[in-house]
């Protein structure tokens, strides 16, 4: 397993927001963790990159215990996060934020061969290479988001909301990349408020309640559970 959580508590001050997490993923997965607006799922994905320090339990990156770890340490050892709401650098160009992808890597003479891969993924991004982050659509700041993150051939990307505040089409074009990932047996944990879409492109899925995981299944059996349906699939 190339991660692993045990029993994972997290708050803020005195505010409970994770509860006894179990959680896992095998290399190759794609892993979603899905839930309503506030359940935890982003403090979920802080946890494992150190972000969020107020936390207890274990967390295992390939058999070794993260959870003491450094966010830029934790980055080395080769786990990317694509943070909600993109979080580009507006005022560097397109080009610029993808190297500031790269700057933990030692293969810094494999950087050039990435960046055309990461441009034959995204073609739009080449042709905006020179043009300032801040002045890209939302799809495209989000497409550049994700192509940072791959910027450091992660072992484990982790991607926090990739459709949030998008158009259907280019929710479409962001699911069409995920599925693309999943095809070059990129390994995936996905947090998303799009049930439907995430599990399409997803093995596994978590359904995560008030900072407790209530339902753990394949994905396939998620969109025929009942409870799934009538609480996120509207139906």
């Amino acid at each position: 397993m190339i991660l692993e959580l045990v029993a994972v508590n997290a708050h803020y001050g005195n505010v409970p927001v994770l509860r006894e997490i179990f959680l896992g993923v095998e290399a190759g997965e794609v892993v979603s963790i899905l839930g309503a607006n506030g359940a935890g799922k982003s403090t979920l994905l802080n946890v494992i990159c150190g972000i969020l320090t107020e936390k207890e339990g274990k967390v295992f990156f390939q058999g070794e215990r993260i959870d003491h770890l450094l966010p830029e340490k934790i980055v080395r050892r080769g786990i990317s996060q694509c943070p909600e709401g993109r979080r580009v650098f507006p005022e560097m160009t397109t080009w610029e934020n993808l190297v500031l992808g790269s700057q933990t890597r030692r293969d810094k003479g494999n950087i050039k061969e990435d960046l055309q891969k990461m441009f034959a993924l995204f073609p739009v991004l080449q042709q905006r290479i020179d043009q300032l982050a801040g002045t890209l659509s939302g799809g495209e700041q989000q497409m550049l988001a994700i192509a940072r993150s791959l910027m450091s051939r992660p072992i484990l990307l982790l991607l926090d909301e990739p459709s949030l505040g998008l158009s259907p089409i280019l929710v479409r074009e962001i699911y069409r990349i995920i599925q693309e990932l999943r095809n070059r047996g990129t390994t995936i944990l996905l947090v998303e408020q799009n049930v439907r879409k995430a599990l399409n492109v997803s093995d596994r899925g978590y359904i995560l309640e008030s900072g407790r995981i209530t339902i753990e299944d394949s994905s396939q059996q998620l969109l025929a559970n009942p409870k799934v349906k009538q609480s996120y699939l509207g139906r």
